[in-house]
């Protein structure tokens, strides 16, 4: 794998460390009438469940997928739910699963073991199936909740279902100890959670009026790095027909080998060194004894932990299996914003006070790039840009997300209809912490979410960007309807590969959106895939 950075995006740390507010229970009490006619109520085989109606749309939040993954339970591959008598109150969300606790400002609270539930939205009136959106949230592995999109807009304009899913995350998620599990068999428990959670959608979702035979499988970050895992595992063929990866590095990656060595470290360092009780002591500890995450590896000042490669859910990388066409065979929509890293600069300098000097940028480069930082200073000089930040976050933007991003569409589009884009609003809404800066933050990391979910805690959109808002709603719930994006009031969006020129890409902005060929020069990609692993 190429060096780089490895914090990958934290969305959630970054709403509750800049202000933002969401609230995932929307509109008014259930009318209680009776459950045959209450479109507030809803009988699976589980049990019935009362949600929320609002004038567009319907929610039901909290509902259990699996069972709690706790005790015995824990470091395993989920069980089903268990039922329940009477109505089950699904008008609020779950817990979070448990947070790293660095960046999660709540401390902990409103997290537990027993997290494994999922929130469904869909339009107001009942009636034919619609296609059914699930959603994978991001959060580099460790931070991060399925509660935090508001999917309202998408179910009422988009007229689809969403799902938002939580899924078990840092050490209890991925701890890949060898006493857990048969050979290989370790680690990944919260993928193998995003798969129970697909299989209870396709079991379930009928019932709330959704398509189980038009699931689209969609995520940002971590979870646009999940969707690519789900589109290389095996368990996961067959439970949806379309991908969606918005800013998923997908080359960042541990393998099984580094992955049980820094797993065995850290058992050792909580108390269970021993390989011949390990596991019954690591299932017996208590939670917050577990809250630190596993860290697979280092990479200049960003560590990461999430699914590991080589083990018996995930045998082959990403990436290796998009270039040999053995990934699965499904539309693909895939993409990322303008100016990606100047997020974690800008975190950085707000939490850590870093500032980006021109004596550091040298040495930012040798952490981030090893034996390359040379050639990277050469193609990325301070001379070019406003700031070392900008210079910085230039280049991790080109060589970390942009040109991974365009190899993944130029592989996947070999073997399977590819559509590629980039969100270009610049001049996007950002919490009042982010506008602070003595630098732009432009169109960076997560900025794009805020056009597609109800995420609140910024300026409101302008009214060319409420337009852009309304248009990617309709590209992407088109997708979702038939494999297709398309608005009505945006150009047609062709398949990556059918120019020549390059890409093609869609670049999304407020001024009006448009087909590029640009991309790979703009980014420099040649000169990224030149350089040396």
């Amino acid at each position: 794998m190429p060096p780089g950075p490895v914090r990958q995006p934290r969305l959630l740390a970054l709403i509750l460390a800049l202000g933002i507010v969401v609230g995932c229970t929307s509109g008014a009490p259930a009318n209680p009438s009776g459950p045959e006619t209450d479109p507030a109520v809803v009988r699976i085989d589980a049990g019935a469940l009362r949600g929320v109606i609002a004038d567009d749309h319907r929610l039901f939040a909290g509902i259990p997928y699996a069972a709690p993954p706790v005790g015995p339970l824990r470091f395993r591959s989920p069980e089903p739910a268990t039922g329940w008598t009477g109505e089950r109150d699904a008008t609020r969300p779950g817990p979070r699963c448990v947070q790293n606790p660095g960046p999660d400002l709540e401390l902990g609270r409103h997290t537990d073991e027993d997290c494994l539930t999922l929130n469904i939205w869909t339009p107001a009136e009942v009636g034919e199936k619609r296609p059914v959106m699930v959603w994978i949230h991001g959060g580099a592995f460790v931070n991060g909740s399925g509660n935090v999109y508001d999917a309202r807009w998408l179910a009422s304009r988009g007229d689809i279902v969403v799902v938002t899913v939580n899924y078990r995350l840092g050490t209890l998620g991925f701890l890949a100890h060898p006493s857990l599990g048969a050979d290989g068999d370790v680690g990944n428990y919260g993928l193998g959670d995003q798969q129970a959670a697909l299989r209870w959608v396709r079991d379930n979702i009928s019932a709330f009026g959704g398509d189980p035979q038009k699931v689209t499988l969609a995520g940002e970050s971590a979870g646009g790095m999940s969707v690519c895992d789900h589109l290389v595992a095996p368990a996961s063929s067959g439970l949806f027909r379309a991908a969606i990866i918005q800013s998923g590095p997908c080359q960042a990656q541990a393998d099984l080998q580094l992955a049980q060595q820094r797993s065995l470290d850290y058992a050792a360092g909580v108390g269970c060194g021993d390989p011949a009780t390990a596991a019954d002591c690591l299932r017996a500890l208590p939670t917050d004894k577990l809250r630190r995450p596993v860290w697979f590896y280092n990479i200049g000042a960003d560590d990461l932990t999430g699914p590991v490669t080589g083990s018996a859910a995930l045998p082959t990388a990403p990436l290796a299996a998009f270039a040999d066409g053995t990934a699965a065979r499904v539309p693909v929509l895939i993409g990322s914003t303008r100016d990606e890293f100047t997020l974690f600069v800008a975190l950085r300098y707000l939490q850590q006070g870093d500032r980006y000097t021109a004596e550091e940028y040298p040495g930012l480069l040798a952490d981030t790039f090893g034996p390359n930082a040379g050639a990277v200073a050469d193609r990325y000089p301070l001379a070019r840009y406003d700031s070392p930040a900008l210079a910085y976050a230039a280049a991790v933007t080109d060589g970390e997300f942009a040109c991974v991003g365009d190899r993944m569409a130029r592989d996947l589009s070999a073997h399977q209809p590819v559509y590629a884009y980039e969100f270009n609003d610049r001049q996007a809404p950002t919490p009042e912490p982010l506008r602070t800066l003595p630098f732009p933050v432009g169109a960076s990391h997560s900025l794009e979410l805020r056009y597609l979910f109800d995420v609140g805690g910024a300026p409101p959109l302008s009214p060319d960007q409420q337009t852009l808002s309304d248009q990617m709603i309709d590209y992407w719930s088109g997708f979702v309807t038939d494999g297709v994006p398309a608005s009505p009031a945006g150009p047609a969006w062709p398949r990556f590969g059918s120019d020549p020129a390059g890409g093609p890409y869609l670049s999304l902005q407020p001024d009006g959106n448009r087909v590029t060929t640009g991309f790979a020069d703009e980014h420099q990609c040649p000169f990224w895939a030149g350089l040396k692993d």
